[in-house]
């Protein structure tokens, strides 16, 4: 069971992969997914709405 010596202050005991810097490529866009869900909620009002003008 060798293993090899670690140095003491780059030790990450737990093995996780290093911490990618904050607003690194391939981050979440949440004004674009913000923009699409209120999209999606006034679409399904438009539909409420006109089903029940339609079928009333």
């Amino acid at each position: 069971m060798d293993q090899p010596p670690r140095e003491s202050g780059l030790d990450n005991p737990m093995g996780h992969p290093p911490e990618q810097a904050a607003g690194a490529d391939g981050s979440p866009k949440f004004g674009r997914l913000l923009a699409v869900l209120i999209c999606a909620v006034l679409m399904i009002v438009v539909i409420t709405f006109a089903s029940e003008a339609y079928f009333s």
